[in-house]
């Protein structure tokens, strides 16, 4: 059986909190491990040969967490959007941000849009990061924009008109925490992507664990319906 090549990596960032609670952090303090553990995990696909990472940061649900957690995130990732592009650019990281962003303020809309621009040239590999996601809103969103055009579609074109239409499906979908579930995540794209489920939280996410869920793939046999 020959090698199958792993374009891209989905990964549900699950237990920050639970993680920060177990020792003795602030909660929202796991937030900000979970986005070094991110940059961590990128820098291990790159090495592996991995061109995609989609990694789901922000559901269209969390905007409903309290106000105060809701405020953590966006300053964390503002803070993302205006001190990490260079660093980016230096690592060869192309930036993708996938979802609904209408549920973003402008500036921050126009710091995103900033940010790929920035990123999108000479790049080894790319960053999907879900932000404001929901594979429910997601479908809605392409089967509005469909019938707007008042024509049957077909499976492709329903793909091209995805918020990730620029990234392959995920090969592998890995969720850490200890949950068994998507949760919403990439339900189009997932279909045939090989699932992992991670009792560590995400923090705690280490490469011998990649290593061992690539390896394992490799091994799996995907017929695909066939």
């Amino acid at each position: 059986m020959s090698e199958q090549k792993i374009n891209c990596v989905a990964v549900i960032m699950d237990g920050n909190r639970r993680w920060a609670r177990a020792h003795n952090k602030p909660t929202l303090e796991g937030h900000s491990e979970g986005y070094k553990k991110l940059q961590d995990v990128v820098g291990w696909a790159r090495e592996a040969g991995v061109p995609h990472i989609i990694a789901f940061a922000f559901s269209t649900e969390n905007w409903q967490r309290s106000e105060d957690e809701v405020g953590y995130l966006m300053k964390l990732f503002n803070s993302v959007l205006e001190n990490e592009t260079e660093k980016m650019i230096r690592e060869r990281i192309r930036i993708r941000f996938v979802g609904d962003r209408d549920r973003f303020a402008e500036d921050v809309r126009a710091k995103m849009e900033k940010m790929e621009e920035a990123t999108s040239k000479n790049f080894d590999i790319t960053l999907h990061l879900a932000m404001s996601y929901g594979g429910r809103a997601e479908i809605l969103a392409v089967t509005n924009t469909l019938i707007a055009k008042g024509q049957p579609a077909t499976e492709e074109d329903f793909s091209k008109a995805l918020w990730t239409s620029d990234m392959p499906d995920p090969d592998i979908l890995i969720r850490t925490g200890g949950e068994h579930r998507l949760s919403g995540f990439l339900p189009w794209q997932s279909v045939y992507s090989e699932l992992f489920f991670v009792d560590a939280y995400w923090p705690e996410f280490s490469e011998e664990i990649f290593t061992n869920i690539l390896k394992e793939f490799k091994d799996r046999e995907r017929r695909m319906g066939k």
